[in-house]
């Protein structure tokens, strides 16, 4: 299956570029131009390419646009991928940073489920939270949020996530019965990789695993990190592991690629990226 990236990046003169993804060191190139791998979209797709190139399946389609959190270039990426996906054939589509828009989240939605077959459709970010706002979080295969973002999905009452009652933000003890009370309300994906210290992998009959070694406490500080994980999981969805096996994989292979990054609160995520390869030999037996 193929796998197609979709997100924004920090430029704002940046248009609509789509294409095939390719990473050359530390900066994705996409239809002649390069973007810097900081954190974000660009992380997430650095992280994709290295799992595909080490699996030998094809690299990443991409769609990305420039936005600052105006939202200007995501309503202009919605309005494509509105018109132009339900002529695409992807496996795969991982939905990341666009700035949260409910009508045009549906018109998107409505033009995958114009696809055949049906993708399977994973969000993080910005797009998890209009997946949620809009009712059709369960239209989804995949949720990836942090345990910040787990609150927002496990309070029904909550419009948006900076209106989250604040007596559930980063609880990660009480991660398991936020994960219930979201597939309670109708507000997860059908399966959940919830990024933490201990990451969580659910779904709505429970948690169906945990993983939390290696410890690297300097990885809380390194911007980026949740972002790879949620590119290595999607490329081995694209491989074509279950999901809730790649969320198992995936997880294990970005806390080995932090480990062996030996980091500190400095290191950039370029660093661990650079150590997914081995990581994934390590807990898949794969070889270069």
């Amino acid at each position: 299956m193929r796998l197609a990236v979709v997100g924004t990046i920090p430029d704002p003169d940046v248009p609509i570029v789509m294409g095939d993804a390719a990473l050359d060191g530390d900066r994705i190139v996409l239809e002649r131009r390069t973007v810097p791998v900081h954190r974000g979209t660009p992380a997430l797709l650095a992280a994709a390419i290295k799992t595909c190139e080490m699996l030998r399946i094809p690299l990443p389609a991409a769609y990305l646009v420039g936005d600052t959190g105006l939202g200007e270039g995501s309503r202009r990426l919605y309005r494509f991928l509105a018109e132009e996906l339900g002529r695409c054939s992807h496996g795969v589509i991982v939905f990341h940073y666009l700035q949260p828009d409910v009508d045009w989240h549906n018109r998107v939605l409505f033009a995958v489920e114009e696809m055949r077959p049906r993708p399977v459709l994973v969000a993080d970010a910005g797009f998890m939270y209009a997946a949620k706002m809009s009712g059709e979080a369960e239209a989804y295969d995949l949720f990836t949020p942090d345990i910040g973002e787990l609150a927002f999905l496990s309070d029904d009452a909550a419009p948006h996530p900076f209106y989250t009652r604040g007596f559930i933000l980063h609880r990660e003890d009480e991660a398991p019965e936020r994960i219930a009370q979201a597939y309670r309300d109708g507000n997860a994906a059908r399966c959940l990789l919830v990024k933490g210290r201990k990451d969580y992998i659910a779904c709505g009959e429970g948690i169906l695993a945990t993983v939390e070694e290696p410890v690297e406490e300097a990885m809380e500080a390194i911007g980026g990190t949740g972002d790879t994980l949620t590119g290595i999981v999607t490329a081995l969805a694209a491989l074509g592991m279950r999901l809730e096996e790649a969320a198992v994989a995936a997880a294990r292979v970005n806390r080995l690629a932090g480990h062996y990054s030996r980091p500190t609160p400095a290191t950039q995520v370029t660093e661990i990226i650079r150590w997914i390869p081995k990581a994934l030999s390590d807990v898949l037996g794969v070889s270069p």
